[in-house]
């Protein structure tokens, strides 16, 4: 591109900024026109076109576009101090395409109507819902680690292959969009991400790709909890870019899927999200909660626990702190520690749904 062309790029991603910001103050808008109306299209052309490719499409594009930006700034290193304003210009020109991107094929969700709007449920709750709910989740997840584990102090092994558990996660939507037919998930487009490990040492379990709506799911994580990662990646791809709500979208779908196993993973997502509010509330009171919980199920939950405790490493809490700056800085103002307002969306979910 020429130098002028380059200018003009770069100054516009100002006004593109305050652009996307007065959109954000019409949610409604967002929802109807984007969230419902431009974003499903774009969404389904992408997985139409990459959901077929065995491996993630989105990965090779991260890898070469590092691979390209390493060479530019290398090639150039010497250009940021003889042509300063030359180099700030051909990287914010970039900046704002990036940006401009990224809203269209997906980021705008962030600025959509809050899910318990759109599922028409209230967004608070009291403590006596709460401690009511985690005693009836409490029981079907013991119910169900008995039915599927040899005792009640067995943890509950998953009997598929990873590759067997992306294909079975999207049956959960199938039951789902009986009830929410918004959440129609086709064409299909979720993979194991080709950068597990690295992504495990960042301590993240999948992404989205925005750029061509492939969802990736760490292969590396416990093969408890690979039901819900990849039924929260396929919300993500639905529009639900929030954190906390595609965790409750996600976990709704597993608690949905007609298999068991998927509906225990579903079910002890959803609790644990219940036991950790109680946790914060009254410390006594959760430990009175935890010993109502199966060992077998508590079995489930260390082994997730000592699956990130080994990877635990010096640059992790750089890239939590990194992406809860992201997430600030797209409407998701507790950042990536947000996560409450699941809990008030299963508390008010569950006032009108039987478990």
């Amino acid at each position: 591109m020429s130098k002028n062309k380059n200018i003009y790029i770069a100054v516009s991603l100002i006004p593109l900024i305050f652009l996307v910001k007065i959109l954000g103050r019409f949610p409604q808008f967002v929802e109807d026109h984007y969230s419902n109306g431009v974003y499903p299209v774009i969404s389904s052309i992408e997985r139409y076109v990459f959901g077929w490719l065995p491996f993630s499409f989105g990965d090779l594009v991260y890898a070469g576009a590092i691979i390209i930006i390493i060479r530019w700034l290398l090639r150039n290193r010497r250009r940021f101090f003889k042509d300063t304003k030359g180099w700030f210009i051909e990287v914010f020109a970039v900046i704002t395409i990036i940006y401009l991107a990224f809203h269209i094929f997906w980021g705008m969700n962030y600025y959509r109507q809050p899910l318990h709007v759109t599922l028409n449920i209230q967004d608070e709750y009291t403590s006596e819902e709460l401690l009511d709910l985690t005693n009836r989740l409490i029981d079907k997840v013991n119910g169900i680690q008995e039915e599927l584990a040899s005792n009640d102090s067995t943890e509950v092994v998953m009997p598929y292959s990873k590759n067997e558990m992306l294909k079975r996660a999207p049956e959960g939507y199938e039951v789902l969009k009986q009830q929410y037919p918004h959440l129609e998930y086709h064409p299909r487009s979720v993979k194991r991400s080709l950068f597990s490990i690295p992504l495990t040492y960042m301590g993240f379990s999948g992404y989205l790709n925005p750029l061509t709506n492939e969802a990736q799911v760490d292969g590396l994580i416990p093969a408890y909890k690979f039901p819900t990662t990849t039924c929260h990646e396929i919300a993500h791809q639905l529009g639900y870019a929030a954190e906390n709500e595609a965790n409750f979208v996600g976990g709704l779908a597993a608690i949905h899927n007609p298999d068991r196993h998927f509906q225990y993973s579903g079910y002890a997502f959803a609790l644990r999200h219940c036991l950790n509010e109680i946790f914060r509330r009254d410390e006594q009171l959760f430990n009175d909660y935890m010993e109502k919980v199966n060992i077998g199920v508590l079995k489930n939950y260390q082994e997730v626990r000592d699956f990130w405790e080994s990877y635990r490493n010096p640059t992790e809490p750089l890239f939590k702190a990194t992406y809860g700056a992201y997430l600030q800085s797209n409407n998701q103002e507790g950042g990536i520690e947000s996560y409450s307002y699941v809990v008030a969306l299963i508390v008010n979910y569950y006032k009108e749904h039987s478990l």
